[in-house]
């Protein structure tokens, strides 16, 4: 189950996002993806540890404001 693969649309549905955001992100290196035949895949368990990753710095960063303050 972790070696799940996913499509554009399903990050996109995932994320709640226009598909066109999820191809851009790709072909910019700021999601995990790879291509497969020119189409964008993702492994499910990469988008995971990078969601959890993305909230971990956003959490940093609440902490560096509130220690400013």
């Amino acid at each position: 189950m972790d070696k799940e693969v996913l499509t554009v649309k399903q990050v996109a549905e995932f994320f709640q996002m226009d598909e066109r955001t999820i191809y851009k992100l790709a072909k910019q290196g700021d999601i995990p993806s790879f291509k497969v035949s020119n189409q964008w895949r993702f492994l499910k368990k990469d988008i995971e540890s990078w969601v959890e990753q993305k909230k971990s710095e956003v959490m940093g960063k609440a902490d560096i404001f509130k220690e400013k303050s």
